[in-house]
């Protein structure tokens, strides 16, 4: 099958014939239509986060199980599935406290790639999923199964970016009705945050990007006010918005260290800072603790929106299919696997919500 290689940091991909393990017991192997492009998975490409190489990157897929492995009985060869990340043992201590995304348990695949070269030589499985390819062996777990009336590529973005942003909103925050909510960051993950809390019922949602498209396209996602983040009175305007006292809440939806102190400086007193984009490793910001104490801020880390797939992906295609939970507007364009570079160069310029590659 093909794939697209990373060989060095920061360089193309690279697309090669690959070869793919067949499902071992408890795992699942599909047959790839879409895999949307996460900032992560660019992030891991140029070395942000270091890792081994060479790897196969992505993991915001969808397709139709080609087979399954021993042990499996809830997912049959020709099921339309979401492929995320998210693998888990379902019975460690943070499984069994409903925390699936901080998994401790570890398993053959962490360290025996499913991918291997016309040689032989192995090829790291990124992010556990490695969907810039044709098709993946992933654990059971990663795995949920959706109507196939859901179209792939739209469904593929429930992988990652939208139970990311979406879940910060509604598991990590437990955003309360009648709330106010800043959302720093318009892209992918922060779209998502903006529609999960104008459907949770936040009665006022500020959305903050640099780029003037993405704040465009905050309102269609139900901001109901945008303010550029690069102004110098960015703050101000959101305290000005909230009558002087800040946002309930505060997403941080990117990676950008500067987001961080601005959201302090938004957040009301006794309000939820929620950190979802993650920086590179290294990055750190100075915040005061004796200001997190006096404020009351809760401030809170959400890793991948603290899914719990199972229940979490069938209740975003239920909000799709009702016509609430937009999805195919966050797809900027479609390009071939031959095209990758092209896409992520596109998506690291920041004109592009969601690029997709398609297989089918």
């Amino acid at each position: 099958m093909r794939a697209a290689v990373c060989r060095a940091f920061g360089e193309p991909l690279v697309i090669e014939e690959v070869a793919l393990d067949p499902p071992g017991a408890g795992e699942v192997a599909v047959d790839l239509a879409a895999c949307a492009i996460c900032h992560s998975d660019i992030i891991f490409a140029d070395g942000g986060w270091g890792g081994q190489l060479p790897a196969i990157y992505g993991h915001e897929a969808a397709g139709v199980v080609r087979a399954v492995g021993q042990g499996i009985s809830a997912i049959k060869p020709g099921d339309h599935v979401v492929v995320t990340l998210i693998r888990s043992c379902g019975q460690c201590g943070s499984c069994a406290q409903g925390a699936p995304v901080t998994c401790e348990t570890s398993f053959a695949r962490d360290s025996q790639s499913p991918l291997h070269r016309s040689d032989g030589a192995p090829l790291t499985q990124g992010l556990r999923t490695a969907a810039f390819a044709e098709a993946v062996v992933v654990d059971a777990s990663q795995v949920v199964v959706i109507p196939p009336s859901v179209p792939l590529d739209a469904a593929s973005l429930l992988a990652c970016g939208v139970i990311t942003g979406f879940g910060a909103v509604t598991n990590t925050a437990a955003l309360r009705p009648g709330a106010t909510a800043v959302v720093i960051g318009a892209g992918g993950v922060g779209l998502n945050s903006v529609q999960g809390a104008a459907i949770s019922g936040a009665r006022m949602v500020i959305a903050l990007d640099v780029v003037e498209s993405k704040l465009e396209a905050a309102r269609r996602f139900g901001a109901t006010h945008v303010v550029n983040a690069g102004a110098a009175d960015a703050a101000e305007q959101v305290r000005r918005l909230t009558g002087g006292r800040g946002a309930d809440y505060v997403f941080v939806t990117v990676g950008a260290k500067a987001a961080i102190p601005q959201a302090f400086a938004m957040a009301a007193r006794s309000g939820t800072i929620v950190l979802v984009g993650m920086p590179a490793s290294g990055v750190t910001v100075a915040v005061d603790p004796g200001d997190i104490a006096h404020n009351n801020w809760r401030v809170l880390g959400s890793k991948m929106g603290g899914a719990r797939i199972q229940a979490d992906i069938p209740r975003l295609v239920t909000l799709y299919r009702e016509g609430r939970l937009k999805l195919d507007e966050l797809i900027s364009g479609r390009y071939p696997l031959a095209q990758i570079n092209e896409a992520i160069a596109s998506s690291r310029s920041g004109a592009a919500l969601r690029n997709v590659i398609t297989f089918k």
